[in-house]
C-alpha cells in the first residue's frame, strides 16, 4: 500500500473539495488572480478534471493597480490551458456606481473589489465562488468554514456558520445565497511552495527576487508605481526583493531577499516568524478587525 506524505494528503483533500463544489453547485467560479494560491488551485483543478474541460469559468476582479508581471503571468497561463477567462474591472464599477476613489498615499481599491465580486455573482448567477484563501493567511480567514454560505446580500456572519464534521461539506443554500469554498484552507504558506516545488509549477518572477525601486515606508518596502503618492520626503531606495503574496500594488509590501530559487524562499519562509500578511499587506493594517469587516459586507 502506498504511504500518502502531508501533500498528498492536502491534494487529494483540495480535489474532494473541488469535485464537492462541481457536484453540488449548477454555476461555480473560480477566482484567479495570477497569484500563487490561485495558481494552485489551477494546478490541483487540473488534476480534478482532466482530461476534460474544467467545469467552470476563471473569473479575476482587476482592481487596475495590479502588477503587470501577475497580468502578464496570468493570460499566459489561461491561454495554455484553454479554460474561459472571465475579468471584470473595478474602474468600471466606480464609474457605473459613481462610487468615491479612495484618497491618501497608498489609496487602495480593495475595498471596492466587493461591489464588482457582487455584480459579477449576479451577471452570471454564479452560486459558487471557489478561492484560494488559506486559515493561517489572517484571523478572520481561521474563522471561516471550508464551505462560506453568504446571504443574498454577499454578507458574511461569522456566528452563523455551518458545522463540517468528517469532510461533509453541505452546499444547500436558498434563492439569492452563495458560497465561497475554500479547497486549500487548511493548506500554510509553506505547504503551498512545497506542492509548487513538488509540481514544478511556473510562477510570476515577482515571487523570485529581482532588484526594484520601493519607497520605505514605516519599515515597509512599497514599490515605486503610478498609483501611490509619493511625497518629496520619501526615500526612494533600489533594493533587491521579493513578494510572498501578490495583492494590489497599492497595499501589499516587498520583503528584501536574496532568494531566487525555490529552494531559497522554502528557507525563508522557514526561518520567518511573522505571517505573509503580516509582513505585507498595508491594508491590513487599517485597524485589528480589517479583513473581517471587508468579509462582512462580501469581500472574498
Amino acid at each position: 500500500m502506498k504511504h500518502l506524505d502531508y501533500l498528498d494528503q492536502l491534494e487529494s483533500e483540495a480535489i474532494y473539495i473541488l469535485r464537492e463544489v462541481a457536484g453540488q453547485f449548477e454555476r461555480p467560479a473560480l477566482l484567479f488572480s495570477g497569484g500563487k494560491d490561485s495558481i494552485t488551485l489551477v494546478k490541483l483543478a487540473e488534476k480534478a478534471f482532466r482530461p476534460g474541460k474544467f467545469p467552470f469559468p476563471l473569473v479575476h476582479i482587476d482592481t487596475g493597480h495590479n502588477f503587470k508581471e501577475a497580468l502578464d503571468f496570468r493570460d499566459k497561463l489561461v491561454k495554455h490551458l484553454d479554460e474561459t477567462l472571465i475579468v471584470r474591472y473595478v474602474s468600471d464599477t466606480i464609474a457605473a456606481k459613481k462610487l468615491t476613489e479612495p484618497k491618501g498615499k497608498f489609496a487602495s481599491r480593495n475595498a471596492l473589489q466587493t461591489y464588482t465580486l457582487l455584480d459579477v455573482i449576479d451577471e452570471f448567477k454564479f452560486d459558487a465562488l471557489i478561492g484560494g484563501a488559506r486559515r493561517d493567511e489572517e484571523k478572520a480567514r481561521a474563522k471561516e468554514r471550508i464551505f462560506s454560505v453568504r446571504d443574498e446580500f454577499g454578507q458574511w456572519d461569522p456566528k452563523l456558520q455551518r458545522p463540517e464534521l468528517w469532510n461533509i461539506y453541505n452546499g444547500k443554500i436558498h434563492q439569492g445565497e452563495n458560497v465561497r469554498a475554500f479547497p486549500i484552507s487548511n493548506w500554510t504558506e509553506l505547504d503551498v511552495w512545497n506542492y509548487i516545488r513538488r509540481e514544478r509549477m511556473e510562477l510570476p518572477s515577482i515571487y523570485f527576487a529581482h532588484e526594484r525601486e520601493c519607497i520605505e515606508y514605516q519599515d515597509q518596502l512599497i514599490a515605486i508605481s503610478p498609483f501611490i503618492q509619493i511625497d518629496d520626503n520619501d526615500k526612494i531606495v533600489k533594493k533587491k526583493v521579493r513578494y510572498r503574496t501578490v495583492g494590489d500594488m497599492t497595499c501589499t509590501a516587498a520583503v528584501e531577499s536574496d532568494a531566487d530559487t525555490l529552494d531559497e524562499i522554502i528557507d525563508e519562509i522557514i526561518a520567518t516568524k511573522i505571517s505573509e500578511r503580516g509582513e505585507t499587506r498595508i491594508d491590513d493594517k487599517v485597524s485589528e478587525a480589517a479583513m473581517e469587516d471587508r468579509k462582512k459586507n462580501g469581500y472574498f
